[in-house]
C-alpha cells in the first residue's frame, strides 16, 4: 500500500506539520496522487522552491494551464532568501484548480521532532486531513539535539532538554498540542523503530502509520 492510501489522503485540501521528513512526504504524496488527477504543491509559511516541479506564482488561469501540461505544479509567492511563501490564490480557490492540493504548514529547521510556537501552525481553514510527522531518529538523544524549539518541547513534555527524547515523551507533546488526525512516524528503519513508533501509537487516540520514506515501506499501527 502506498503511503497516501495508508494516510488516507482525500481530495481537497491536506496539511503537513511537524518534523522528521515533512518535505519528503510532500514529495512522496504528489507523485503518488498525480497517478490519479492534478496535484498543487504549496506551502502556508515558508519552503524552499522544488526544483522538480514547475513553479506558477500567478492565478487560476495560470495554474490550470500549467497543470494541464505538467500534472502536478508548485504554486506559491517568492520571498527572501529564494524561498516562497503562500501563494496568492485562497487555499480554497486552489483546491477548484486541482483534484489535490498539498499544504506544508510549519517549518522544523529539519529537526526529527518539533513543538510549535503559539503561532503555528498555519492549517487551511479548509483541510480535509492533518498529517502530523514525527522522526523516529529523534528517540534517544537529547531534546536539546533533535527538537525544534526544544524548550517548549520539554514543557509540554514535562521533562528537561537535557533529557532524551522518548515515544512517551512525544505523546504528551501531541497530546497537549492537539493538532493532526494521523500521525506518520518516519525514519523507522529498525526493530527499535518499530518498536518506539508502536510506544507512541498506543499512546495517541488517532491513526498512526510508521514507516521509511526513504526505503518507501509503510505499515499501519
Amino acid at each position: 500500500m502506498n503511503i497516501a492510501s495508508l494516510l488516507n489522503i482525500g481530495r481537497g485540501v491536506t496539511a503537513l506539520i511537524g518534523g522528521g521528513g515533512k518535505t519528503t512526504l510532500l514529495y512522496t504524496l504528489t507523485e503518488e496522487l498525480r497517478k490519479k488527477g492534478s496535484v498543487i504543491l504549496c506551502t502556508s509559511t515558508h519552503i524552499r522552491v522544488p526544483e522538480q516541479y514547475p513553479l506558477v506564482t500567478g492565478g487560476a488561469d495560470a495554474l490550470r494551464a500549467a497543470l494541464a501540461e505538467h500534472g502536478a505544479v508548485c504554486a506559491g509567492t517568492g520571498a527572501e532568501n529564494g524561498k516562497l511563501t503562500a501563494p496568492p490564490l485562497p487555499f480554497a480557490e486552489l483546491a477548484k484548480c486541482a483534484d489535490y492540493v498539498l499544504v506544508e504548514a510549519d517549518g522544523a529547521k529539519s529537526l526529527p521532532l518539533k513543538a510549535h510556537a503559539p503561532y503555528e501552525p498555519v492549517i487551511p481553514p479548509n483541510a480535509q486531513r492533518v498529517v502530523l510527522v514525527v522522526g523516529a531518529a529523534g528517540f534517544g538523544k537529547p531534546v536539546r539535539d533533535v527538537c525544534h524549539r526544544p524548550e517548549r518541547w520539554a514543557e509540554l513534555a514535562g521533562v528537561s532538554t537535557d533529557d532524551p527524547a522518548t515515544p512517551e515523551a512525544e505523546a504528551r507533546v501531541i497530546a497537549a498540542e492537539g493538532f493532526g488526525d494521523r500521525v506518520l512516524v518516519n525514519q523507522v528503519e529498525s526493530a527499535d523503530g518499530y518498536a518506539a513508533a508502536e510506544e507512541l501509537a498506543k499512546r495517541l487516540n488517532c491513526p498512526v502509520a510508521a514507516g521509511s520514506l526513504h526505503q518507501r515501506v509503510y505499515t499501519c499501527l
